[in-house]
């Protein structure tokens, strides 16, 4: 007979302490760490040299760099004042920020908004309530952070970070040779619409979002040679109408606001759309089942910190809403990490 399994506090204490690793995490993105190192090159640098350059006091250093290396963001070469630190190839390719594949703008939001908000995670449960900026009067997220163009320009890039692999995994994973013309509504600084013009020459593509947004992406569109191919339209995405496309994308936009919205919004993507159109949302989706998408449940308690009565929902949550509007057919494409999307079309 087997011995009964012996059950521990391991799991839970680790769970406890988990944000203990994650500020680590994000300090070493704030303070640029990995960018300062990749400027060493191969050879790395010194604990007390990193340290100068980045602004660290004496006390922390070796506690901070050698936590990062017993992570795995970090190696080390040599032990004491000699040794030398260097990124790990995964720091290296996401968190340089003149890496073509950075994400740490996203990470950079999540520490110094996010962290601090997600304390009141309690009183949010009780209440209903959102806990960010609005929270005690203050103007909405959005209404914060459109005013100021330096900190539009932060989210805006940040949002890039949460969303541009799944983006490239749409532009390979779906079927964009059936159709010449795309639209994504909510389309911040044109991730998505470089990613498909990347992938498919033949597609004509326009990123639709608020004027101050639109500027953003125009600029980065001239930047990347491809303002010839992508427009950048600017409009209000509930009253504004709806730039003509094939294709309509919502990449992490329906998840923003409560159900009368959704629906809103799933409405006039319908009428936006001609009879053999799709509608293509990206999102971290919950399981049918709410049962193992811890990432898709997590980012639904965000948007209740963030908005209250917004949240994250399942694909077949989505395939309801969408036939009450009067869309036939629906396919799930699994995206990057827990990325997925649903498109939905308007033929059979």
């Amino acid at each position: 007979m087997a011995a009964p399994q012996q059950i521990t506090p391991d799991r839970i204490l680790q769970q406890a302490t988990a944000f203990w690793a994650s500020k680590v995490l994000l300090s070493a993105v704030e303070l640029n760490v990995f960018g300062a190192l990749q400027a060493h090159g191969a050879e790395g640098a010194t604990g007390p040299v990193l340290a100068q350059e980045i602004g660290m006091h004496p006390r922390g250093t070796y506690d901070f760099l050698d936590a990062l290396v017993a992570l795995g963001y970090l190696g080390r070469t040599g032990d004491g004042p000699d040794g030398r630190y260097h990124n790990a190839p995964d720091a290296a390719k996401y968190l340089v920020p003149s890496s073509p594949d950075y994400i740490g703008g996203a990470l950079i939001m999540v520490s110094t908004r996010l962290f601090k908000f997600w304390h009141n995670l309690p009183e949010a449960l009780r209440t209903g309530q959102l806990q960010n900026e609005a929270k005690d009067g203050g103007k909405s997220m959005f209404e914060a952070v459109y005013e100021d163009p330096a900190r539009l320009e932060v989210f805006a890039n940040s949002m890039t970070g949460f969303s541009k692999f799944n983006f490239r995994a749409l532009a390979d994973k779906f079927d964009f040779g059936r159709y010449q013309t795309v639209l994504d509504v909510g389309g911040a600084t044109g991730e998505l619409a470089i990613a498909l013009a990347r992938r498919h020459p033949h597609l004509r593509i326009t990123t639709f979002d608020l004027p101050r947004v639109s500027e953003l992406a125009a600029r980065r569109l001239a930047a990347e040679g491809l303002a010839d191919r992508i427009t950048a339209a600017s409009g209000d995405m509930f009253t504004s109408p709806l730039p003509a496309a094939q294709v309509l994308c919502m990449g992490m936009i329906l998840h923003d606001w409560n159900l009368p919205k959704k629906l809103e919004l799933i409405q006039r993507a319908y009428d936006a759309l001609p009879a053999d159109g799709v509608f293509v949302v990206i999102e971290t989706f919950i399981d049918n089942e709410r049962r193992t998408s811890v990432p898709g449940l997590l980012m639904s308690l965000n948007m209740l910190i963030e908005f209250g009565d917004a949240f994250d929902y399942t694909p077949n949550d989505l395939y309801g809403w969408c036939r009450q509007v009067g869309f036939k057919r629906f396919e799930y494409l699994s995206l990057a990490g827990p990325g997925g999307a649903v498109a939905a079309y308007k033929s059979a």
